[in-house]
């Protein structure tokens, strides 16, 4: 029995030492990382029943992701293995400002954009097996067998009875706004949990920045009929917002260490509080502190210790909240 299922691809990312270049590269960093395996993890370290989801071929770079998901604690037991195919791979050179950082995808044809709903696990998606199903609009960018994959699963859950999260992740290189649009809509609106960064709301929903946060997060919970929805405003914090209750949560600047999979270790606090004590002020406390000790550790992975997730949120001061 599970807290969370998740259901995604996870590459290898290799990467300059530092905030090297291309170009000066002696040497490569190899980094495991995808969106739902990083949250996967995050949630495991955070004391939660985790299992992962996802089709690999056997080799060793598909072992190496495996392996390393499942020792921190994520049960990988119903990963889909195939002899053929391969295992996506992304290239990350990091930046620092005024230089921007860069990414290359090398994920066409692979294993997991080869995962037909046919190969689910059988008699999974039932009562009891798990609280929430937790999944993302990378999924979605990866073509009409991968969107087909997370329609059944997300079908199945909900017939089962679990919640469904939805981290919108618009990935600008994966697809268009109006793709992404077209095809995240129906999940943004119904899931029971969502996530969207405010510069994905702008893009893909056209929110405008005028006005308070409250107006803001208003907005969009108004989209989603007053369901629970959680924002990330970059240096302006985070927000949520559930029916007519809203919440905020003001961040102090930390310096990025390690910027890839923030996010994701934000959605891992998030759910963590959530499901842990119902009560969205804890839930987004929780987040902001996961993302922000996140930020200090390098590679894609959230390798925090549930102790000092604690600690810094009772070291930060009381968030501002209205209603």
């Amino acid at each position: 029995m599970y807290d969370v299922v998740t259901i995604g691809e996870t590459m290898l990312r290799f990467s300059p030492n530092g905030y090297s270049r291309w170009d000066q590269a002696e040497s490569l960093e190899v980094h495991v990382g995808g969106s739902e395996s990083n949250t996967a993890v995050g949630l495991a370290r955070l004391g939660m029943r985790v299992c992962w989801l996802s089709r690999l071929t056997d080799n060793d770079f598909g072992r190496r992701i495996a392996r390393t998901i499942s020792s921190h604690g994520v049960d990988t037991e119903h990963v889909v293995w195939t002899e053929h195919d391969r295992v996506g791979t992304y290239y990350y050179e990091d930046g620092s400002p005024p230089r921007s950082s860069r990414v290359i995808y090398d994920r066409a044809a692979s294993a997991f954009t080869q995962f037909s709903s046919g190969q689910l696990p059988n008699n999974f998606f039932v009562p009891g097996q798990a609280k929430l199903l937790h999944i993302t609009g990378i999924s979605l960018a990866l073509g009409e067998k991968t969107r087909e994959l997370i329609q059944t699963a997300v079908t199945q859950a909900r017939h089962a009875g679990w919640l469904i999260s939805f981290d919108v992740n618009y990935r600008a290189k994966l697809w268009s706004p109006s793709e992404a649009c077209r095809h995240c809509n129906e999940l943004f609106e119904q899931a029971d949990i969502a996530f969207v960064p405010l510069r994905d709301a702008k893009t893909l929903w056209g929110l405008t920045s005028t006005g308070d946060i409250q107006q803001l997060v208003k907005s969009l919970v108004d989209r989603r009929g007053g369901k629970l929805t959680v924002t990330t405003m970059g240096p302006e914090g985070s927000a949520a917002g559930v029916g007519d209750e809203y919440r905020v949560e003001r961040i102090k600047p930390v310096p990025p260490v390690g910027r890839l999979g923030g996010g994701d270790a934000f959605a891992a606090g998030f759910l963590y509080g959530w499901l842990t004590f119902g009560d969205l002020q804890t839930a987004i406390k929780w987040a902001t502190a996961c993302a922000a000790v996140k930020y200090s550790i390098p590679g894609d992975l959230p390798l925090f210790q549930k102790s000092e997730v604690a600690a810094l949120i009772t070291q930060n001061e009381e968030p501002k909240s209205f209603r």
